[in-house]
C-alpha cells in the first residue's frame, strides 16, 4: 500500500480533531449552531496551524447532508466528495499561482451563479497576500456583497500585506502557535496509533523544533521514523535534525565562564564534524543563553519558554553568570548571527564570536579586582592595584590630551575668523560618546562642491545606485541612504543621513562592490569616502559664513575744485548712467 505522508494522514477532519485552536473551533461551532454565519472569514497566523484544515472543515459543517451542524459528520456523500476535493462548489484556490486580475474577474462572474452539488458555495483562497492590488481590487465588491449561497474563506500568514478595505469586510481569526504540551500529546497518540514507540525527551524535542507548527512537527517526526525503524529515541532525533544537547551547551558555557579557549574550539570543531551547520549551532547558543536570562530574573520562568526541559539544571548554570553579563552575550551572539548570513566561512564567525565571550567575563573580574584595591589601603599595594594605577594615569593623560587638541581647535577657528580674510572651514564635533567621522580635508571637498567632475558623477548616480543593486541588494539597501556631495580627486564623498547605513557601508566587504561600480562607471579607479549629512550640511553653512563689507558711496574729489559740490550726483550718474538719472532741484 502506497505510503501516505503523516501531516496528510492525520490531517483534522472535524473541529474536536484540531489541536490548540479552541479559542477558533468554539466561536465557529457557535455561529453555525445559530445560524449566524458569515459570508467572508480571514484566517491569519504562522504556518502549518490549521488554517486550511478549518477552512475545510468549515466548509464541510454548513454542506453536511446532515446539518449544517457544528460538526461535519464526515459519512454523508457532500462530506466524503468536499474531502477529497471532487465537488465543484467548494473550491481552494492557491492565489500564489492564480495572482492575476483575470483569474479574479473569473471568479466574480462564476459567483453568481446557484450551487448545484451542496447547500452553499465555499472559495478557500489560500495565500490570499500573493494576490497584486488590481485582483485585489476586482475581488472588494464581491467580498462586501456576494450572493446568499456564496461563503469566501481567505488563509493567509501575513494578514499585513492585506489591503484593510479586504480586512474590514471579513471576520478574521489569527490562529496562535501549538503549545509544547499540545503537540508533544498530539505527537505521543499518533505514534501509539501507528504504531511507533517513542520517548517523551523525543517527542518534546520534535514538538520544539516545530516552532509552533503541527504540520512541521509531523513532518520531521515521519522522517525520523524511517531512520529508526519504528523505535524514536532523543539521540536519534538529535543525529537526524543536526541539533545539540543542552548538556553541550552547558559544557560550552562552563568553559566560556573559565576562558578555556582550546576546549571550545575543540568542542566547536566536534560540532562540524558531526555535521552541525554553524548557523544552526549559533541560533541554539542564543536561544540558551535567552533561556538563562529568562531563568534567573524572571520566576518560573521555565513556563515561558518551550525550551527547557530540566529548569533545574538550567537555574544552577544560570547563578554562574551575572545578568550584566547574559546581556552582552545575546547581544554579541545576535550581532554575529546577522554578519554570519553574508559570510563565506560561517565557522569562523562562529569561533570569532565565541572568543569573544570569553572577554565578557573576564571583565566582570578585573572590575571586581579593581573594586578590592580600591578598598585596600596605599600601605600594602599589589601588583594588580599598581597596574589598574598606571592604567587609570594613561587614561587621565590621553582625556588631557583630547581636551588640549579640541580647545586648540576651537580657539584657531575663533581667531581665524575675527580677522578679514575668510573664516577656515571647522569640522563640526560630534557631541556623543565619539568624534564624528570626517575627512581631514574637509575644507577641499567644500571648495570642490561644484566641479564638472562631481556633476558627472550626481547624473550617473541613479546608474550607480542600479548596478550596486544588481551586483548585491543588500549593499543597495543601506547605500541607497547616501547621497553624493563632493568629488576630490579619486575620493567620492557620500553623506549618508542615518549612522547605521553609515557604518554597514563602511564594512570591507560592502565597500569593495561600491567602489568596484564608481570605476566601472566613472571609468577611473575610484575610492568611497563617508559621513553624515548634517556634518556636511553643517560644514557648508561654515564656508558660507565669510565676513560682509558696508556698501559704502564715496565720492571721486574732495575738494570742490573740479568736482561737484554733490558728489552723491555724480556717484549716482555713474552706478545706473546719465538717462536713468534726473535731477530736481
Amino acid at each position: 500500500m502506497e505510503h501516505i505522508a503523516l501531516y496528510r494522514a492525520w490531517r483534522p477532519q472535524s473541529f474536536q480533531d484540531m489541536v490548540g485552536q479552541q479559542h477558533i473551533i468554539q466561536t465557529l461551532q457557535n455561529a453555525i449552531r445559530e445560524q449566524r454565519t458569515s459570508h467572508a472569514y480571514l484566517f491569519s497566523g504562522p504556518r502549518g496551524t490549521g488554517k486550511t484544515s478549518a477552512a475545510k472543515i468549515l466548509a464541510k459543517a454548513v454542506n453536511c447532508e446532515r446539518g449544517p451542524a457544528p460538526e461535519p459528520c464526515n459519512e454523508c456523500e457532500a462530506c466524503r466528495r468536499i474531502t477529497t476535493g471532487a465537488v465543484m462548489d467548494v473550491q481552494e484556490i492557491d492565489a500564489a499561482s492564480n495572482r492575476g486580475v483575470e483569474e479574479i474577474r473569473d471568479l466574480r462572474e462564476k459567483v453568481k451563479y446557484a450551487p448545484t452539488e451542496v447547500r452553499q458555495k465555499v472559495y478557500i483562497i489560500d495565500e490570499v497576500h500573493m494576490l497584486t492590488t488590481e485582483a485585489f481590487n476586482a475581488l472588494l465588491k464581491t467580498l462586501e456583497e456576494p450572493p446568499p449561497h456564496v461563503m469566501f474563506i481567505l488563509a493567509t500568514t501575513e494578514p499585513h500585506r492585506l489591503p484593510a478595505t479586504i480586512i474590514s469586510r471579513c471576520q478574521r481569526f489569527d490562529f496562535r502557535r501549538v503549545s509544547l504540551e499540545e503537540q508533544t500529546a498530539r505527537l505521543a497518540l499518533i505514534c501509539e496509533q501507528e504504531g511507533m514507540e517513542a520517548d517523551l525527551d523525543a517527542l518534546q524535542y520534535i514538538a520544539r523544533l516545530s516552532d509552533g507548527g503541527m504540520r512541521d512537527a509531523l513532518s520531521v517526526l515521519d522522517q525520523i521514523s524511517s531512520f529508526t525503524d519504528g523505535k524514536v529515541t532523543y539521540q536519534q532525533v538529535m543525529d537526524m535534525t543536526g541539533g545539540i544537547p543542552s548538556e553541550q551547551f552547558a559544557k560550552l558555557a562552563a568553559s566560556l565562564l573559565k576562558g578555556d579557549v582550546g576546549h571550545i574550539l575543540q568542542m566547536i570543531e566536534g560540532f562540524m564534524h558531526e555535521g552541525k551547520s554553524a548557523d544552526k549551532c549559533m541560533e541554539n547558543l542564543l536561544y540558551y543563553f535567552r533561556d538563562l536570562l529568562m531563568i534567573k530574573m524572571v520566576p518560573d520562568a521555565d513556563k515561558l519558554t518551550d525550551r527547557v526541559l530540566n529548569p533545574e539544571s538550567f537555574r544552577d548554570m544560570a547563578e554562574s553568570f551575572t545578568k550584566e553579563q547574559l546581556f552582552q552575550m545575546i547581544d554579541t551572539l545576535n550581532r554575529y548571527q546577522s554578519e554570519m548570513k553574508y559570510a563565506v566561512q560561517p565557522q569562523t564567525l562562529f569561533e570569532v564570536a565565541l572568543l569573544k565571550l570569553c572577554s565578557i567575563p573576564a571583565q566582570g573580574v578585573v572590575a571586581d579586582q579593581a573594586v578590592a584595591s580600591s578598598s585596600v589601603g596605599s600601605t600594602a599595594p599589589s601588583s594588580d592595584s599598581g597596574e589598574i594605577g598606571r592604567l587609570k594615569q594613561q587614561l587621565a593623560e590621553l582625556e588631557k590630551k583630547l581636551d588640549r587638541a579640541l580647545k586648540s581647535g576651537l580657539s584657531g577657528g575663533e581667531s581665524a575668523s575675527s580677522g578679514p580674510s575668510r573664516p577656515a572651514t571647522r569640522a563640526p564635533v560630534s557631541r556623543g560618546n565619539s568624534p564624528a567621522k570626517l575627512p581631514a580635508n574637509l575644507d577641499q571637498y567644500v571648495a570642490r562642491k561644484g566641479s564638472p567632475d562631481f556633476m558627472e558623477i550626481s547624473k550617473k548616480w541613479s546608474q550607480i545606485l542600479q548596478r550596486v543593486k544588481e551586483e548585491k541588494v543588500t549593499v543597495h539597501a543601506w547605500f541607497m541612504d547616501g547621497e553624493p556631495v563632493s568629488l576630490l580627486e579619486d575620493n567620492v564623498l557620500v553623506a549618508f543621513k542615518n549612522n547605521i547605513h553609515r557604518e554597514t557601508t563602511e564594512k570591507q566587504a560592502n565597500r569593495e562592490v561600491i567602489e568596484r561600480v564608481l570605476s566601472e562607471q566613472l571609468g577611473r579607479s575610484a575610492r568611497l569616502v563617508t559621513m553624515m549629512l548634517k556634518d556636511w550640511t553643517g560644514a557648508m553653512e561654515g564656508a558660507s559664513e565669510a565676513p560682509k563689507e558696508d556698501f559704502k558711496l564715496e565720492p571721486e574729489h574732495e575738494d570742490g575744485g573740479s568736482g561737484s559740490k554733490q558728489p552723491w550726483i555724480d556717484e549716482a550718474i555713474q552706478l545706473f548712467g546719465e538717462d536713468l538719472v534726473v535731477i530736481k532741484e
